[in-house]
Protein backbone atom coordinates (compact mmCIF):
# COMPACT_ATOMS: atom_id res chain seq x y z
CA UNK A 1 0.00 0.00 0.00
CA UNK A 2 1.00 3.85 -0.79
CA UNK A 3 -0.53 7.49 -0.26
CA UNK A 4 -1.79 8.30 -3.26
CA UNK A 5 -3.22 11.62 -2.75
CA UNK A 6 -3.95 14.18 0.09
CA UNK A 7 -8.19 15.61 -0.32
CA UNK A 8 -8.47 18.88 1.03
CA UNK A 9 -12.11 20.32 0.89
CA UNK A 10 -12.42 23.99 -0.21
CA UNK A 11 -15.37 26.21 -1.12
CA UNK A 12 -13.76 27.33 -4.46
CA UNK A 13 -11.52 24.93 -6.39
CA UNK A 14 -10.47 27.56 -8.69
CA UNK A 15 -9.09 30.06 -5.72
CA UNK A 16 -6.99 27.22 -4.27
CA UNK A 17 -5.29 26.42 -7.67
CA UNK A 18 -4.43 29.65 -8.11
CA UNK A 19 -3.24 30.05 -4.36
CA UNK A 20 -0.84 27.15 -4.32
CA UNK A 21 0.27 27.48 -7.88
CA UNK A 22 1.86 30.90 -6.61
CA UNK A 23 2.35 30.64 -2.90
CA UNK A 24 4.62 27.22 -3.87
CA UNK A 25 5.27 27.17 -7.60
CA UNK A 26 2.76 24.05 -7.91
CA UNK A 27 1.20 22.93 -11.54
CA UNK A 28 -1.57 21.33 -12.44
CA UNK A 29 -2.53 18.29 -13.08
CA UNK A 30 -5.70 16.70 -13.69
CA UNK A 31 -8.68 19.30 -13.72
CA UNK A 32 -11.81 17.78 -13.75
CA UNK A 33 -14.43 19.54 -15.98
CA UNK A 34 -17.34 20.02 -13.65
CA UNK A 35 -14.93 22.39 -11.70
CA UNK A 36 -15.39 20.16 -8.60
CA UNK A 37 -12.24 18.24 -8.42
CA UNK A 38 -8.86 18.91 -9.68
CA UNK A 39 -5.14 17.96 -8.82
CA UNK A 40 -1.90 19.49 -8.37
CA UNK A 41 1.56 17.71 -9.41
CA UNK A 42 3.46 17.52 -6.35
CA UNK A 43 5.62 14.22 -7.06
CA UNK A 44 4.37 10.73 -6.05
CA UNK A 45 1.99 11.60 -3.67
CA UNK A 46 -0.87 13.91 -5.27
CA UNK A 47 -2.57 16.92 -3.73
CA UNK A 48 -6.04 17.52 -4.96
CA UNK A 49 -8.88 19.63 -4.08
CA UNK A 50 -12.50 18.87 -3.89
CA UNK A 51 -15.19 20.92 -3.84
CA UNK A 52 -17.09 20.87 0.13
CA UNK A 53 -20.68 19.98 -1.23
CA UNK A 54 -18.43 16.80 -2.01
CA UNK A 55 -17.55 16.01 0.78
CA UNK A 56 -21.15 16.45 2.19
CA UNK A 57 -22.01 13.70 -0.17
CA UNK A 58 -20.51 10.50 1.48
CA UNK A 59 -23.22 10.38 3.88
CA UNK A 60 -20.86 11.28 6.50
CA UNK A 61 -20.29 14.68 8.31
CA UNK A 62 -17.05 17.00 7.85
CA UNK A 63 -15.75 19.79 9.25
CA UNK A 64 -15.18 22.81 6.71
CA UNK A 65 -11.68 25.18 7.60
CA UNK A 66 -11.78 28.67 7.54
CA UNK A 67 -9.19 30.69 8.11
CA UNK A 68 -10.71 32.19 11.05
CA UNK A 69 -10.63 28.50 12.82
CA UNK A 70 -7.86 26.73 14.74
CA UNK A 71 -5.60 25.02 12.48
CA UNK A 72 -6.14 21.70 11.56
CA UNK A 73 -4.75 18.26 13.04
CA UNK A 74 -2.72 17.68 9.75
CA UNK A 75 0.13 19.58 7.80
CA UNK A 76 0.73 19.64 4.45
CA UNK A 77 4.96 19.21 4.03
CA UNK A 78 6.52 21.03 1.03
CA UNK A 79 9.85 19.83 0.85
CA UNK A 80 12.62 22.53 -1.15
CA UNK A 81 16.58 23.12 -1.10
CA UNK A 82 15.46 26.82 0.05
CA UNK A 83 13.06 27.28 2.57
CA UNK A 84 13.67 31.07 3.26
CA UNK A 85 13.10 31.58 -0.45
CA UNK A 86 9.66 29.56 -0.59
CA UNK A 87 8.00 31.09 2.56
CA UNK A 88 9.06 34.86 1.42
CA UNK A 89 7.34 33.47 -1.99
CA UNK A 90 4.25 32.15 0.20
CA UNK A 91 3.68 35.20 2.20
CA UNK A 92 3.66 37.47 -1.01
CA UNK A 93 1.25 35.23 -2.82
CA UNK A 94 -1.09 35.83 0.43
CA UNK A 95 -0.02 33.10 2.73
CA UNK A 96 -0.11 33.82 6.75
CA UNK A 97 3.19 33.19 8.64
CA UNK A 98 2.92 30.69 10.77
CA UNK A 99 6.62 30.23 12.40
CA UNK A 100 9.50 31.85 10.03
CA UNK A 101 12.06 29.45 8.93
CA UNK A 102 14.21 28.32 11.29
CA UNK A 103 17.42 25.21 11.65
CA UNK A 104 16.24 22.61 13.94
CA UNK A 105 18.65 20.84 15.63
CA UNK A 106 18.81 17.30 13.36
CA UNK A 107 20.16 20.00 10.53
CA UNK A 108 16.36 20.29 9.10
CA UNK A 109 15.44 23.83 7.63
CA UNK A 110 11.59 24.24 8.51
CA UNK A 111 8.92 27.25 8.38
CA UNK A 112 5.03 26.84 8.72
CA UNK A 113 2.52 29.08 6.32
CA UNK A 114 -1.19 28.84 6.51
CA UNK A 115 -3.12 28.92 2.81
CA UNK A 116 -6.21 31.21 2.45
CA UNK A 117 -8.39 28.53 4.94
CA UNK A 118 -5.85 28.13 7.30
CA UNK A 119 -4.31 24.49 6.21
CA UNK A 120 -1.13 24.64 7.60
CA UNK A 121 1.50 24.19 5.01
CA UNK A 122 5.16 22.78 6.42
CA UNK A 123 7.79 24.52 3.88
CA UNK A 124 11.09 22.12 4.78
CA UNK A 125 14.50 21.19 3.50
CA UNK A 126 15.10 17.28 2.88
CA UNK A 127 15.94 15.73 6.15
CA UNK A 128 20.06 14.92 5.90
CA UNK A 129 20.42 17.91 3.27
Amino acid sequence: MKLGYIILYVPDIDAALDFYERAFGLDRGFVHDSGTYAELKTGETTLAFAREDLAGSHGFGFRRQRAEDDAPAFEIALVTDDVAAAHRTALEAGAAERKPPAEMPWGQTVSYVADPLGNTVELCTPIGG
